[in-house]
């Protein structure tokens, strides 16, 4: 991992940590319906992403999110890049999602294939249709975890 590399994972870390405190300081509970679709949504691309469906991930994310990458494949090498662990979860588990000022932040803890634990906050928007799409995420690695 390069200097870049480092200081670019520093800084994920302290505003994934910044954004949790955040959402526990101001953040609001949803419906269990509206938690369930959000839910749905993040699972929906998380399986996507599974089998390289590249459209159906696409699909998953805001248009404003698909206009600035521009195409599924685009977004696809981006995951597989810069999140290998969204891209292929050894497993997933959900915390209960919380909305902030119209928005829905849903976090998610990870185990890559090597059993390291990551944590994403994934933030989603309800669209006019009134669905939710992912409006961006980040992902920090999880020294909260119980050993």
């Amino acid at each position: 991992m390069n200097r870049h590399s480092v200081r670019l994972a520093a800084l994920l870390a302290l505003v994934l940590g910044t954004l949790a405190a955040h959402v526990r300081a101001i953040a609001g509970p949803i419906s269990e319906l509206e938690a369930a679709k959000v839910r749905e949504v993040v699972v929906a691309q998380l399986s996507a992403l599974a089998v390289d469906d590249a459209d159906k991930a696409f699909e998953t994310a805001t248009p404003a999110v698909r206009e600035a990458i521009g195409s599924s494949g685009r977004f696809l090498a981006m995951v597989r890049g810069a999140y290998p662990m969204v891209y292929r979860p050894a497993s997933v588990s959900f915390h209960k999602p919380e909305e902030d000022d119209g928005a829905v932040l849903q976090l998610v803890e990870i185990k890559d294939e090597r059993a390291k634990s990551w944590l994403a906050l994934f933030a989603l928007e309800q669209q006019p249709d009134h669905t939710w799409r992912i409006s961006g995420c980040v992902v920090a690695e999880n020294h909260w975890r119980e050993t």
